[in-house]
């Protein structure tokens, strides 16, 4: 490879399923050391273009260069032999493994025929506190929380000997410390040599680590700019197709809030307990608002959205349904009572993936729709292409497989699963995490006109812009309970990383009204 030629160049890149274009002339240049983002809009292409450059999909036309020599990957495994590992946001290792034999699978220590245990552990542990991660390497894996989980996927990546590692959202389980410990090691990445590409649809980050960024729209390469080069607007605009001026009407306009139309209440939570995590968890919902639940990671989000759903059992506290004592025993109750759940993991907790469009959405409706085991088809058609319409999903049809969709896209699934059942109250866990900008303005704008219809919602977010912004309050926690309520002028983004770091008793602002009867107005 010459000193001016890029480590990876992808030029001409076309690539169709059934007929149906995925990819068309799309390009990407990488060169070595760089941390070059690559964004888009889900469905624009971003994914089909790693698979096609790290073997998981055959290319119809084009060409691929890899350290100046053109490669034709026919597996990852190949991909990963060539010099290039690549990080996917939901995290692909083996749950029953411990951390060690994951980070080393398929290239184990060995000492004679024998496994070396001892060494695969102590470069394991050398490994994770690279990334500041305390944790016994010889536990399984699905011991330990999701960012942990990322974080022993990224390690892995780094671990094994590679000129380009690809991450594809990163970030989207990490906390703020744990996203800065591992930008601190993506920078040292491509100190020494070794690219990066960094998909997110977090922009902040993209500013704050990568030097280039190629955007795509509709399978296509439409742009690469210096980060410098580009202002947060013009990337969305460009991301989108649209001018930069229209973009910021609809910005204006995305949120409807519905502070001084507070309807009956819909669910009182007070005192809550369960399991060792949820110490103290207190928050209400009425109708026709949406109340934002905000915490760090491991603060009781979840799992106070466990409990209000029957999932988790309740050890203390109370539980009221528009004022009535509720007794939760499984999500059944809840559905029966009226609410909706969509899970933070909608890979493992959501989606089945190898089902069609049509079957996902009815999931919950089924034993509606059936009679002595059949089901009424003429009137579960109606009900999916009447969601399709509403949610705008964009699909090839019902019987596509969900997950040949894009990720916002499978988020309309899952919303429309529980729309179609007429919900009172509808949890969200993380409802935009790892889609791009513009679904998530869809589903936001979605969430206001429901709300603005009576529906209450309850939505846990890391994202506090979101928060602030989107929701008519937001109850904070920390250590399992909860501290603070803040709502009006009191609602911003430094407020509640304020009253999340340090907890209410040390907010900037004043607090109002008393723990004991439930979290505290901010």
């Amino acid at each position: 490879m010459t000193q001016t030629e890029p480590l990876l160049r992808l030029e001409g890149i076309n690539k169709a399923f059934s007929g149906v274009a995925a990819l068309t002339d799309a390009s990407l240049t990488v060169s070595a050391g760089e941390i070059h983002a690559l964004i888009g809009q889900n469905g624009a292409g971003k994914s089909t273009l790693i698979k096609v450059l790290t073997g998981a999909y055959r290319r119809d036309s084009g060409v691929i260069r890899f350290g100046g020599q053109e490669v034709e990957f026919a597996t990852p495994q190949a991909a990963q032999l060539g010099g290039i590992s690549t990080i996917y946001q939901e995290v692909n290792l083996i749950p029953y493994l411990s951390l060690s034999e994951n980070i080393f699978l398929g290239r184990e220590r060995r000492r004679g025929p024998f496994l070396d245990w001892g060494r695969m552990n102590r470069e394991a542990r050398t490994l994770l506190e690279r990334f500041d991660v305390q944790a016994d390497v010889t536990r399984p894996l699905m011991g330990f929380s999701v960012a942990v989980q990322q974080m022993v996927a990224i390690a892995r990546a780094v671990s094994i000997d590679s000129r380009l590692v690809i991450m594809d959202e990163p970030t989207s389980s990490l906390d703020d410390r744990e996203v800065e410990t591992l930008f601190g090691v993506i920078r040292q990445l491509g100190a020494s040599g070794v690219a990066v590409v960094f998909v997110s649809h977090r922009l902040d980050e993209l500013y704050a680590v990568c030097s280039g960024v190629t955007i795509m729209r509709d399978g296509r390469t439409v742009e690469r700019r210096a980060m410098t080069d580009i202002s947060k607007l013009e990337l969305v605009a460009s991301m989108l197709g649209k001018e930069p001026g229209e973009l910021r009407r609809e910005g204006e306009t995305a949120f409807v809030k519905n502070h001084n139309q507070k309807g009956e209440e819909l669910l009182e939570v007070r005192g809550v307990r369960s399991g060792p995590a949820l110490r103290n968890a207190s928050l209400d919902v009425r109708k026709g608002e949406i109340v934002g639940l905000a915490g760090l990671l491991g603060s009781g989000r979840t799992e106070t959205a466990r409990v209000v759903f029957g999932a988790d059992a309740l050890a203390a506290g109370e539980v009221k349904i528009a004022g009535q004592t509720a007794h939760l025993r499984s999500p059944a109750d809840a559905i029966r009572a009226g609410f909706g759940f969509c899970s933070e993991d909608r890979k493992i907790e959501g989606i089945v993936p190898d089902q069609s469009v049509r079957e996902n959405l009815t999931l919950a409706l089924l034993p509606e729709l059936s009679r002595r085991g059949i089901v009424d088809q003429a009137r579960q058609n109606e009900i999916v292409e009447r969601f399709i319409r509403r949610l705008g999903i964009k699909t090839t049809g019902p019987d596509q497989k969900i997950r040949e969709l894009s990720g916002g896209n499978q988020q309309k699934v899952l919303l429309a699963r529980w729309l179609c059942m007429n919900p009172k109250l509808l949890i969200l866990d993380e409802p935009t995490r790892g889609i791009d900008v513009g679904a998530k303005g869809e589903i936001q704008a979605l969430l206001s006109e429901l709300a603005a219809d009576g529906l209450g919602v309850l939505m846990i977010s890391s994202e506090l812009e979101e928060l602030a912004e989107g929701c008519d309050r937001v109850v904070v926690m920390r250590d399992g309970s909860s501290v603070a309520e803040l709502t009006g002028d009191g609602l911003t983004q430094d407020h509640l990383m304020g009253v999340m770091a340090h907890g209410a008793a040390e907010a900037d602002t004043p607090l109002q009204g008393n723990t004991s009867q439930g979290a505290p107005h901010v």
